[in-house]
């Protein structure tokens, strides 16, 4: 079965730390460009960071810059995002996303392949 399955989320407090992961099965990652992409309750989903499929070029949005770091690897068949200093305003659902050669942070793009998502609650 060809899927995406994204994991770490969790309950954090503000300030703290969340590493997640997303895994490929059935495929793999190495053509993909793969994007994070995030939405939360009554919001529209938006791009938080995509990364080549190489890995040599990143992009994240405003919001999440010197705070979240997005990484991959091929070899495990996965792309991570590393999340720092974490807000309320981070709480959303996370999914990751593969689509060939261009990264991108419009969700509107077509993608490949969307994962199912991985909950992120910080709370105070």
């Amino acid at each position: 079965q060809l899927q995406l399955v994204e994991s770490g989320g969790g309950l954090v407090q503000p300030g703290g730390s969340l590493r997640l992961s997303c895994a490929a099965s059935g495929f793999t990652l190495n053509y993909y460009a793969m994007g994070w992409f995030r939405q939360a309750p009554g919001k529209e989903r938006e791009g938080v960071s995509c990364i080549s499929s190489s890995g040599g070029r990143t992009n994240y949005a405003d919001s999440v810059k010197g705070r979240f770091t997005i990484s991959r690897d091929n070899a495990k068949n996965t792309v991570y995002l590393q999340m720092n200093s974490l807000k309320p305003e981070d709480t959303a659902i996370y999914y990751c996303a593969a689509r060939p050669r261009v990264c991108v942070l419009d969700p509107r793009y077509d993608m490949d392949y969307w994962g199912r998502g991985t909950l992120v609650t910080v709370f105070s």
